[in-house]
């Protein structure tokens, strides 16, 4: 593991993530946002991929380096496989620093998810 500290990303060195799509309860998905909204969560759907995006959402600064989220029970190659998939599904952002790739959770993307699912309160 690194105990190197890391920085976050410059505001302009930040890929800006769309939220994929209105509140389920604010009107029907258009078929284009169904498949974004289902690509996120088809993601999210594997255990592993589940923990390697907590890990890096949960780590300080917002962003990880792939050498200190990596210990999830399988090997690299095929950590490095679901990370793909994270970005992928837009889910993540990577910059390689050197040999080092780090990823971030873009806050936009973890608020659009919440805000997809939100039911709205009581009147």
């Amino acid at each position: 593991m690194s105990n190197t500290r890391v920085s976050p990303l410059p505001e302009s060195d930040r890929q800006a993530a769309v939220p994929c799509c209105p509140p389920l309860t604010e009107r029907p998905m258009t078929a284009e946002e169904a498949e974004t909204a289902a690509r996120m969560f088809k993601a999210l759907g594997d255990p592993v991929r589940l923990r390697l995006f907590s890990a890096v959402a949960s780590h300080e600064g917002g962003e990880a380096c792939v050498c200190d989220i990596s210990d999830v029970g399988v090997s690299q190659p095929t950590v490095s496989h679901h990370l793909k998939k994270l970005k992928e599904a837009g889910l993540l952002t990577s910059e390689r620093r050197g040999t080092w790739v780090y990823y971030r959770v873009e806050p936009s993307v973890l608020a659009a998810m919440g805000k997809l699912l939100a039911v709205p309160a009581a009147a």
